[in-house]
């Protein structure tokens, strides 16, 4: 038998389905990324088996993969959609779908992946819209609407690999026994060129690679695409109008489609020896690949076989399965959904709110130290979660929305009450819209490290002290350096980024020597530095047992491009999270901040937070030598206007010549001027509110910042203990090298703002 198809895949029609999925992408809001860790498993594997929630998946990782490595696929669809002989149908042919009631479907597919080809499965075997894998036993199974009832995966992947292996080891056989004939037969059957071809791929072991698509979030109100269906077909059924609202939010709405591929199962690493010795004798028998699906022995033979192999095959598929269940890209959604039933499940209807918001926070971290979980992007990138345990978050903001909405949550200021809805049972064609809470927590169901991870942040959130969860956010800290250092070291950012000369480590420090409390220190560094800025005097403070906090201001220690899409605001918040790690261990805390970081810490002292004590600010601008800063806010909105035809606008950086350049950035964004502009200008609105004891430190012929400065902010500031100091030097960086005892000076205040009354100086008198 000839196992070639009777149509051939098109490549054109590939070509043309990745334009128009380029202008798509575009167009839509659907954000589709492909996780490939290995970068490999693309070119190695052979059969890919995805989940399958949405109908527009079944086109999308034919498009990826071409778009990946440039390879063809086939898959197999319904055999409606091949009835007629209308474009759609010619177009589903020439991508290479197959319809499912192809004759001999199973052999013309192995034989395709023997050519070359990538063959996509869906072994659900339809949509599984409640996301319900695991039946009441454990064990993987989804709801059949055609049977109305739980039913097993389908195997076909199986099979084929399987038989695949059969069909190589007879081939290897022929070649061992010099068999050329059919070795020729084969080749002519299958369209393979030559014996070497054939070899090659027989000596390669059937790959079959578990694939997941997770979607976030999952929206369940109106869009248009429903509005418009809606309107010229009032008639359409629930089932219809469930699935135009779904996928109508999926594609309209700004939703991330994970597309995650996990480790290859070899098909024949599932055989047992007694299987090994069975495939041998059919092997020697095989007169083709048809044969490998069939056998012409005996009737006690071929039920021996029959059952051999559907055992083999279930290994097989209960390991693609497990796989393909792991890959679920783990969101906030699924947090949230695990922990109300793991309440409910103890019989609480409710939970305060502030309980809740650190349940799912201290999850978040734990999850962060689990092995062989995929977490989504937003509980990767502290700047997405690090307010979660204070409740500010959009993802908790969206899931409560909607669950509030569908009545299944109840909120208030104080607490979350649970709605008896959420237990009730609904119909598999509208769960999705009634209930997405029990979508989500079925679809992590499989993962045993998640359910753990928030059962346990459950039992201990209550244990954990203040300190604790300092230490939690710290870490935060030191994950958003390496999330915002990888961010911005694509290739496009590449050029400027070689160009950069500072080596010093950038991270953030928590240093809390000893037992001593009465008083801390937050650091903060300035425009362009990192934390080595300050390390010296943190150092200092350390000998002294002072405990400190040397804060990152965000886009600084990384590259300058992600400075450049930072606002003096995102500076201000990193200065404000520093100061709340640091207080759980301290009584009163002192900001000490250099140059751009001094105004930050002038700014913060302004609002007066709980448990300040006193404000530092070495070299903080008011005005500056650099008479061409005048001209930034021109650059920035030329910038900015040009950025609309043009990607980086005209002049995206300046060349800077730091004091040290291990330390800072050898060039300055445009924007991040324009920024640093933007907060001195701000300032001086705010001085007047500092109260607490200040002290003003300046080189008095530093080049950088116009020493007139200093006296500025001394008039400025509201407080009566205060102090200016004024230090003869020629250098903009007075802290960093403790330039006329710069940092005796501070040590010295600091230990005064721990107790010691700091005396009143009304004049701005230069002391060195």
């Amino acid at each position: 038998m000839d196992n070639r198809l009777e149509f051939p895949i098109n490549p054109g029609a590939y070509q043309w389905t990745g334009r128009f999925m380029r202008v798509l992408r575009r167009m839509l809001k659907v954000n589709i990324r492909l996780h490939d860790d290995d970068d490999d498993r693309i070119d190695v594997g052979d059969i890919f088996v995805f989940n399958h929630f949405a109908r527009f998946e079944t086109f999308i990782p034919q498009y990826l993969f071409w778009e990946h490595s440039g390879v063809h696929c086939r898959s197999v669809a319904d055999r409606d959609l091949f009835s007629g002989r209308d474009r759609f149908a010619n177009y589903l042919k020439a991508v290479g779908a197959i319809p499912n009631d192809y004759p001999d479907l199973l052999a013309l597919l192995a034989a395709e992946v023997l050519r070359g080809r990538k063959l996509i499965v869906f072994p659900e075997g339809g949509m599984v819209k409640d996301r319900q894998v695991l039946d009441a036993g454990g064990d993987y199974s989804v709801y059949s609407r055609s049977a109305s009832q739980r039913r097993k995966h389908h195997s076909g992947a199986a099979v084929i690999a399987l038989a695949l292996e059969v069909f190589k080891q007879a081939v290897l056989h022929a070649e061992d026994r010099g068999d050329r004939s059919r070795l020729d037969s084969w080749c002519n059957v299958l369209g393979i060129g030559d014996h070497a071809t054939l070899l090659a791929r027989a000596r390669r072991p059937t790959l079959i690679v578990p694939a997941n698509i997770t979607f976030y979030p999952l929206r369940v109100r109106g869009n248009p695409l429903l509005h418009g269906v809606e309107f010229f077909n009032r008639g359409i059924s629930p089932r219809m109008r469930e699935e135009l609202l779904i996928e109508g939010n999926i594609l309209l709405k700004d939703t991330d489609m994970d597309i995650r591929l996990g480790t290859p199962v070899r098909a024949a690493d599932h055989w047992s020896e007694r299987d090994r010795r069975v495939v041998a004798i059919r092997a020697a028998k095989l007169g083709g690949l048809q044969d490998a699906f069939t056998t012409r022995s005996s009737r006690v033979e071929r039920r021996l076989i029959a059952n051999a192999t559907r055992l083999q095959a279930e290994r097989v598929r209960d390991a693609y399965m497990h796989g393909m269940y792991q890959l679920v890209t783990v969101n906030l959604s699924h947090l949230v959904a695990l922990a109300i039933y793991e309440l409910m499940d103890t019989g609480r209807t409710e939970i305060a709110a502030q309980e809740l918001h650190r349940t799912l926070y201290l999850a978040v971290k734990k999850l962060q130290r689990t092995e062989g979980v995929s977490l989504h992007r937003s509980l990767r990138n502290p700047e997405a979660y690090g307010e979660l345990a204070s409740g500010r978050s959009a993802g908790l903001d969206e899931f409560v929305r909607t669950a509030t909405h569908l009545g299944l949550l109840e909120q208030t200021d104080t607490y979350y009450r649970f709605l008896p809805k959420l237990l009730g049972d609904h119909d598999f064609d509208q769960v999705r819209l009634e209930n997405p809470v029990e979508v989500f927590a079925n679809e992590v169901a499989p993962l045993r490290p998640v359910f753990t991870a928030v059962a346990d942040a459950i039992r201990e959130v209550g244990q954990l002290s203040d300190q604790d969860f300092a230490r939690l956010q710290f870490d935060d800290e030191l994950r958003s350096l390496a999330w915002d250092h990888a961010q911005f070291d694509k290739p496009r950012h590449r050029a400027v980024n070689r160009l950069q000369t500072q080596t010093a480590a950038a991270s953030p420090r928590l240093d809390i020597p000893g037992d001593r409390r009465d008083i801390g220190v937050v650091l903060v560094h300035g425009f362009l530095a990192s934390p080595a800025e300050v390390r010296g005097l943190g150092d200092a403070l350390s000998a002294a047992g002072i405990a400190h906090h040397a804060v990152r201001l965000k886009g600084h220690g990384t590259s300058p491009w992600d400075l450049r899409s930072r606002t003096w605001h995102d500076w201000l918040a990193s200065v404000r999270r520093g100061y709340r790690i640091l207080a759980p261990f301290v009584d009163r805390i002192c900001l000490v901040g250099f140059s751009t970081g001094g105004s930050l810490c002038l700014h913060l002292a302004s609002e007066q937070p709980a448990q300040l004590a006193g404000v530092a600010a070495v070299s903080a601008p008011m005005r500056f030598r650099d008479r061409n800063m005048a001209f930034v806010p021109f650059m920035h909105r030329t910038n900015r206007l040009v950025e609309r035809v043009r990607e980086h606008g005209v002049l995206p950086f300046r060349p800077n010549h730091p004091e040290h350049p291990h330390i800072n950035y050898a060039h300055m964004p445009i924007r991040a001027l324009y920024e640093l502009g933007c907060l001195v200008e701000d300032l001086p609105k705010h001085l007047a509110q500092i109260s607490h004891p200040a002290l003003v430190m300046q080189g008095d012929a530093d080049p950088v910042v116009d020493p007139a400065s200093a006296q500025a902010l001394y008039r400025a500031i509201g407080s009566s203990r205060k102090k200016l100091v004024m230090i003869p030097s020629r250098r903009h960086g007075i802290l960093h090298s403790d330039v006329g005892g710069t940092w005796g000076e501070i040590l010295s205040f600091v230990e005064q703002c721990g107790g010691r009354q700091l005396r009143h100086v009304s004049r701005p008198a230069q002391e060195v």
